[in-house]
């Protein structure tokens, strides 16, 4: 490709879909926006985010996709969760960035059951909101995977969260042994944060990075997402 256009490319930044149902009100939904200006900072890149409701993106033709770098689903409650599954199932094929946090976590878990038949005799695998009301709480993240052992090394493993969830010791392990990698857990033992074998970059986490991110020490789970972001938008536009 001349470098000529790949230079008009670079310029137009990269574009990021955030999945959910935008309330101005919920300060983890505005410190989704502030963390990404943070990496944006950070990193010296131009980011254009948008948000788009779930129902909204669930009506759109799968080459409407096309156009992100990168998806966030970002936190809840949604409107119509209903509609996530066809979008996890869109995202998953993408295989594009994509960063879930807080609520986003257990729907995708469920997404994964119904999409494996894992509960054929119906029983309830993943525990209600362990978090109880409508503050955040103090968690202590371990890091398991050498990749989450790295990026937590100058920075706190204490984070806030709005959801905490437990999953029965027998799905964890079919997850975990075929289809997740187990990237973190909690003071309690609970899984907070997974990627997706076989993707590029699919990464849940039950807490909310965005909220202990800061202009001065942007969250280096979300500066990392942004690169993967920035990493996509760099091999599209050498194919074209």
């Amino acid at each position: 490709m001349p470098l000529q256009r790949l230079f008009f490319c670079m310029m137009d930044g990269i574009k990021i879909a955030i999945i959910g149902d935008y309330n101005f009100t919920f300060n983890a939904h505005h410190a989704t926006n502030l963390a990404i200006d943070h990496a944006s900072v950070f990193l010296d890149i131009d980011i254009n985010y948008y948000w788009i409701r779930v129902q909204e993106l669930a009506q759109h033709k799968v080459g409407f996709f096309d156009q992100y770098d990168a998806f966030w689903i970002a936190p809840g409650p949604f409107v119509n969760s209903f509609y996530l599954n066809g979008i996890f199932s869109r995202l998953v094929s993408l295989k594009k960035p994509v960063l879930l946090t807080g609520e986003g976590f257990r729907f995708f878990i469920e997404y994964l059951i119904n999409k494996h038949n894992l509960n054929l005799s119906n029983e309830k695998l993943i525990s209600d909101n362990l978090i109880v009301g409508q503050y955040f709480e103090n968690l202590e993240i371990i890091p398991k995977s050498e990749a989450f052992i790295k990026l937590y090394q100058h920075f706190s493993t204490r984070e806030l969260s709005a959801v905490r969830y437990s999953l029965y010791p027998n799905l964890l392990s079919e997850l975990l042994g075929n289809y997740l990698d187990v990237e973190a857990v909690n003071e309690f033992d609970d899984l907070e944060a997974f990627s997706l074998k076989d993707h590029p970059f699919l990464l849940a986490l039950s807490y909310y990075p965005q909220i202990t991110s800061t202009r001065d020490l942007p969250h280096p789970l979300i500066y990392t997402f942004i690169r993967a972001a920035l990493n996509q938008s760099h091999l599209i536009n050498e194919e074209l």
